[in-house]
């Protein structure tokens, strides 16, 4: 029951921390503007989670860690998205 609590804390913190992005970038696609960000800051942010990622996936494969991934896995999807925007707005 304990590791279930912790589980499902896991799950919802990390879908709001997906979330969380999704202001950013629809910010970025209504302005079209990327201005104020730092691409070095999101490149590095992108690393760190694509680590965890190789984490998660260690961890899932051995039958735990299943939130941890889905979560993290989404984290990874939006800062890429980011990045990606970044790179084509900031020619402009």
């Amino acid at each position: 029951m304990h590791a279930m609590l912790f589980s499902i804390m896991q799950l919802i913190g990390g879908i709001i921390l997906s979330l969380g992005w999704i202001p950013q970038i629809i910010q970025i696609v209504k302005s079209k503007s990327v201005a104020d960000l730092s691409l070095k800051s999101y490149l590095l942010i992108l690393l760190g989670i694509s680590l965890m990622e190789a984490y998660a996936i260690s961890l899932a494969v051995t039958g735990v860690g299943l939130a941890f991934l889905i979560t993290n896995t989404m984290s990874l999807c939006v800062v890429l998205l980011v990045n990606i925007l970044i790179v084509r707005y900031r020619t402009r």
